[in-house]
């Protein structure tokens, strides 16, 4: 299933670059902070959008991706392909913008849960490319009950991540 969804997704934006404007294709690297933190040492991943200006200054698009999180220590290396609906507002006159990826993450491993996508960011746009700062976060309620104490137990992967987006026309 998740091959399935990752071949859509691939299609989706293939389609949409041959057709439209409005691509980016991007790459980050970062810290891994949460659960995430205790596994993984770095994560390198590539970010694809396309984005439609709806008024001036705020865009909304589709996005995806994957990021992988090197494992540390005797862990393994997983990753996550997100599917998101994205928003970029720019401020007008200035060269800062902010925006929100919102979505779910599908996981690449056994035993680590896919969930939900928030990705915020800040950036600095250039002409023909974009530098950010984000915080990625993919949050799921495993279900499990942790008696000792009295809670359901959550999963949190997250990275803090530099990246850069180039658009493509």
């Amino acid at each position: 299933m998740k091959k399935l969804l990752l071949l859509g997704a691939f299609a989706l934006f293939g389609g949409a670059l041959q057709a439209q404007e409005g691509f980016k294709l991007g790459a980050h690297i970062g810290a891994p902070v949460g659960d995430a933190a205790d596994f993984a040492s770095v994560t390198l991943g590539v970010d694809a959008a396309y984005m439609w200006n709806v008024t001036k200054g705020l865009d909304v698009g589709v996005a995806t991706g994957y990021s992988h999180f090197f494992g540390k220590d005797r862990w393994e290396d997983f990753g996550f392909i997100p599917l998101a609906a994205s928003g970029k507002y720019k401020f007008n006159g200035l060269p800062l913008f902010v925006g929100l990826d919102l979505g779910g993450a599908i996981s690449t491993k056994d035993g680590i849960d896919s969930g939900l996508y928030v990705y915020p960011k800040v950036g600095f746009q250039l002409p023909k490319a974009e530098l950010y700062l984000g915080y990625q976060n993919i949050g799921s309620e495993r279900g499990d009950w942790d008696r000792d104490r009295d809670r359901r137990i959550d999963s949190n992967f997250g990275a803090i991540n530099l990246g850069v987006n180039f658009f493509l026309k």
